[in-house]
């Protein structure tokens, strides 16, 4: 019969591994895997363990760098955070690319953050509402003052409100539309404050209200809750040179002609679907890797980005390519809201020093840094897709996680990658290699 666990959060962390391990009948190396994790700084780990809810252990994930990033005639070593090898690898070739073409280029268009109130209110004139709403301007501001205060000496605030009527899609729904400026923060926790305290001030507002009838005198706040979606804070990112500049031997092929496969390839992703997954997925594959190193939100950021490929009412690749008089031009385009103050940008060791070999940068140079790694990721996967193939090169970063698979050791490593060094990389080739091997030794 199953059993209601309670009180679990109560416990210390060896008591819930302990209490686990119990349950669940789980053997005492299972226990011992768990606690081979633990951070051997013990004021380290407590901080970890105090970032989230019933923390058994810390799940790792590599932490890599990518020098030669030149962004805006600035050089930086970009850190990433992410499992996957071909993509740290896919970056840095970018990277290293664009350098010698003129680096990357970034601007950071807005920053404007979105908040909304929810409510209900079932009166027969929207007109008179919306008065009243502009008739407590004053004494909504004077209600939030205090939240707001430090946020305007660092330049930012509440920037505008507006009162929106949505009963023509739902009877009865109306929407308090607030946007902010956070500056350097992320600013989650301030702005859902500040909605909370805008719709209890409303909400008593139309109590008090003279003139409404008894039905009139009531809203019912459904929610207050910021958006991640941040159409209004908006970065873009570009890499261009000269078509001649484009000629490589890896190519296969001549300049123009990479340039035209290069640009119908983006362009497949604009119209199809199916191939705009997959497209933008391998630009956030860099997005989010430098997001989570510097203890930003990447959940927050990839819905964001999603929803902007959609915002004409179909999904698309976010990335465009323009060809004219010669030039080539690659540009990506994406809504970011990240910070470099507060949360996990402060508290997680890694984050601070992912923000200390970037130079301590503000919440725009950020933007303009991950937008670029997000470009870079995208270039080469690409590139790729339309010279070799996508396989050759992420098969051949794969192969050493298919020797770990295989129990191969540092020799045996050394002798598949010499023998498969010209073939296609396969689990069957990779393990039928190392068995000749073995049998051989």
């Amino acid at each position: 019969m199953s059993q209601l666990i309670c009180g679990f959060s109560k416990l210390t962390t060896g008591e819930k591994i302990n209490r686990m391990a119990s349950l669940l009948n789980l053997a005492g190396s299972e226990t011992k895997l768990l606690e081979s994790f633990w951070h051997s700084d013990q004021k380290i780990q407590q901080r970890l363990e105090q970032f989230s809810e019933n923390t058994l252990s810390n799940f790792l994930s590599p932490f890599g760098v990518v020098p030669n990033f030149l962004i805006n005639s600035k050089s930086y070593w970009v850190p990433m955070v992410t499992e996957e090898s071909s993509v740290v690898a896919a970056a840095a070739h970018s990277a290293k690319y664009w350098f010698k073409r003129g680096g990357f280029h970034a601007e950071v268009i807005s920053t404007s953050k979105v908040g909304q109130i929810h409510f209900l209110w079932h009166g027969d004139d929207g007109d008179k509402l919306a008065q009243l709403f502009s008739g407590l301007d004053g004494q909504i501001r004077a209600a939030i003052k205090p939240l707001i205060t430090r946020m305007e000496e660092r330049g930012g605030g509440v920037t505008s409100w507006k009162l929106v009527d949505r009963t023509n899609q739902m009877p009865g729904l109306y929407q308090i539309l607030i946007t902010f400026e956070t500056c350097d923060a992320m600013g989650a926790n301030f702005i859902n404050s500040v909605l909370e305290r805008v719709a209890l001030e409303f909400s008593q507002g139309v109590e008090e209200a003279s003139g409404f009838s008894t039905d009139e005198l009531k809203v019912e706040i459904i929610m207050s809750i910021l958006s991640n979606y941040t159409p209004d804070s908006l970065v873009r990112c570009w890499v261009e040179c000269d078509i001649s500049a484009l000629n490589s031997p890896e190519l296969g092929m001549d300049a123009a002609e990479f340039a035209h496969r290069f640009q119908t390839a983006v362009k497949i992703s604009q119209i199809d679907t199916f191939r705009a997954t997959t497209h933008n997925k391998g630009i956030f594959n860099g997005v989010d890797a430098v997001v989570m190193a510097t203890g930003n939100d990447f959940r927050a950021v990839e819905a964001a980005g999603h929803t902007y490929a959609a915002r004409d009412g179909q999904y698309r690749g976010l990335t465009d390519v323009t060809i004219q008089d010669d030039r080539f031009r690659f540009e990506l385009t994406l809504p970011l809201s990240v910070g470099t103050v507060g949360g996990l940008t402060s508290l997680h060791p890694l984050a601070e020093f992912s923000l200390k070999i970037l130079n301590e940068p503000d919440a725009k140079e950020l933007m303009m840094i991950i937008a670029a790694t997000g470009l870079a990721q995208n270039f080469s996967a690409v590139r790729s897709l339309v010279t070799t193939g996508i396989q050759r090169g992420h098969m051949r970063m794969h192969l050493l996680n298919i020797l770990n698979q295989l129990k191969a050791t540092p020799l045996e490593v050394e002798r598949v990658k010499e023998m498969t060094h010209n073939q296609a990389i396969s689990f069957s080739l990779v393990s039928e290699t190392l068995n000749k091997i073995r049998k051989l030794h």
